[in-house]
């Protein structure tokens, strides 16, 4: 066994990645790593360790490679564009890369939604939305959930709101009040329109809290790192029409959940919703790091100076990210995310019902949760059940993440084939099976 740092899952590995992570313990500083795996290449939907053994990824790289590892057309973008440049300082100068994605970007997004501030992750796109909102409205306050992820830079950290490592020891942060997200598993409520409207109480005393000071409420309309939780469609519109009538922008996060992954371009347009503000990123460069925040022109009115980043519109990433928006819609990939995630979703209620400890399946398209218990009339979180599952995925052929405090996450590409989703499904349900038995 390897001296890991942190609460990693240790599994078996082979000599080359033990090498591997007995060097990075030596200059990398502490991360969230889940598990010792470690990544040499992937194909489609399956990817090799160090050691040359394959899996079948559940994950896409924290649900980053939605078109698929090896991906030919976005291969194929990054050396053309590498080839004749890789970066043209796009804060100061033109260049027609950054553009031809934003047009792009643009014309697959709601109506409206127009102006495009490019960056390089999930947690700048979503600094680059609190400070447009902020700049727009002139007022301070921010409404966000419990739980809630929006990154770990001081913006989106002050309204992130979900593992206490995430926040400890980094106070004061700006002024953000947060307010329950609608879990319908974890609360008092038989009915999704109950637990909305208690929801949208308890939002509408948060902005009374706030007293007219209110820039915008950041929302993620499928809830990621806190543990892959749908809200009611009753509260997503519930929350529009509070925000219109308050005059709160509505900014939603989809840096995990856009680019098709609930089948939808937007998860949020699940719910017939339109937002204010988008932050996107993860899958929409195709591997490459890119991030990208839009809103209406009216609304991105900040004046040149007032937020600005020396990468963003990188022209490797805008090829990448340009290529990628193209692969996703030429491909249909929102229809075969819906067709696959119905699949899935089938075989893992039939999981559910033959199981003592899935408490909970829920999800859109491949953006899949998993709630494990220890007792399922109790509903105690079974963390210690969660953590065999995924390491007996991982022994086995299986890349898997948690999520929330006992949820796996299901968010293969979007390209997975079935016969390759259903033999991740049977090794799902195996380590399931085991885990119970040892439990």
């Amino acid at each position: 066994m390897i001296n890991m740092r942190g609460k990693h899952i240790h599994i078996k590995v082979g000599k080359k990645s033990k090498k591997i992570i007995s060097r990075d313990e030596k200059v990398m500083s502490p991360l969230t790593r889940e598990s010792e795996f470690v990544f040499a290449k992937g194909r489609g939907s399956m990817v090799w360790d160090a050691d040359g053994k394959k899996y079948v990824d559940f994950a896409a790289g924290v649900a980053v490679m939605n078109v698929g590892y090896g991906n030919k057309d976005v291969e194929k973008a990054i050396i053309a564009q590498a080839k004749q440049g890789t970066h043209a300082g796009f804060a100061d100068y033109f260049s027609e890369a950054p553009v031809k994605l934003a047009e792009t970007l643009v014309k697959m997004l709601p109506s409206g939604l127009n102006r495009v501030f490019l960056s390089n992750s999930g947690t700048e796109a979503v600094e680059a939305a609190y400070k447009c909102a902020r700049w727009h409205t002139n007022k301070k306050w921010f409404v966000a959930f419990d739980p809630c992820f929006h990154g770990r830079t001081m913006g989106s950290l002050s309204m992130t709101n979900s593992l206490p490592v995430h926040r400890k020891r980094f106070a004061p942060f700006l002024p953000v009040r947060h307010t329950p997200y609608p879990y319908l598993y974890r609360s008092r409520f038989d009915s999704e329109k109950d637990l909305a409207n208690d929801c949208l109480r308890k939002v509408e005393t948060t902005l009374r809290k706030n007293t007219g000071d209110t820039a915008g409420i950041m929302f993620e309309p499928v809830s990621g790192e806190g543990g892959y939780i749908v809200p009611p469609k009753a509260f997503v519109k519930g929350l529009r029409k509070l925000c219109t009538e308050k005059s709160v922008l509505l900014c939603a996060d989809e840096v995990q959940s856009g680019c098709f992954r609930t089948g939808k371009f937007l998860a949020i347009e699940n719910f017939g919703v339109k937002p204010d503000i988008v932050s996107m990123s993860k899958s929409i460069g195709g591997g490459i790091p890119l991030g990208a925040t839009i809103a209406n022109k009216k609304i991105m009115d900040w004046v040149p100076g007032a937020h600005a980043n020396t990468f963003g519109g990188n022209l490797v990433a805008s090829a990448a990210g340009k290529a990628t928006l193209d692969y996703m819609k030429r491909h249909s990939l929102g229809k075969k995310a819906q067709k696959t995630g119905k699949l899935m979703m089938r075989r893992l209620k039939e999981m559910q019902e033959d199981s003592r400890i899935i408490g909970d399946v829920r999800g859109l398209g491949l953006m899949i949760g998993v709630e494990i218990v220890s007792n399922k009339k109790t509903k105690k979180h079974g963390v210690t059940e969660r953590t065999a599952i995924i390491k007996h995925g991982l022994e086995n052929g299986l890349v898997l993440l948690p999520a929330g405090k006992s949820t796996i996450r299901i968010c293969p590409p979007l390209v997975i084939e079935k016969r390759e989703a259903l033999d991740g499904l049977e090794k799902l349900a195996t380590a399931i099976t085991d885990t119970e038995g040892k439990s």
